[in-house]
């Protein structure tokens, strides 16, 4: 009789540690569910929504450089885009580092 207590004492051990290991891993996926939908998810949406931004420019349309210059399009190329920042002023600045102006976001 002692010893089917001693089995049935181990066997429950083995169980618990067994939840705790089970317990564990479902933490970590709970963790990194929660991480993608408050984190990572709103930064592809927002990368997405500037893409599209920067496919539909076009000349005319006014726009703010990463280094906070605005102006208006005046051509666009390939990885380039000819900005005019005042009367017979221009720059040409690369695509990735132009964003849509805030005024024209809202005006559409």
């Amino acid at each position: 009789m002692n010893l089917l207590n001693v089995i049935l004492q181990v066997a429950a051990a083995q169980d618990q540690s067994a939840w705790g290991k089970y317990n564990g891993i479902l933490m970590l996926v709970a963790i990194v569910a929660i991480f993608y939908f408050l984190m990572i998810r709103p930064q592809q949406k927002r990368q997405k929504s500037i893409q599209k931004a920067r496919e539909a420019m076009k000349p005319g349309d006014k726009v703010v450089t990463a280094g906070g210059i605005h102006g208006r399009i005046k051509e666009i190329a390939d990885t380039t885009i000819l900005i005019e920042v005042a009367d017979g002023v221009r720059i040409r600045v690369d695509k990735a580092s132009v964003f849509a102006s805030p005024e024209d976001i809202h005006s559409k």
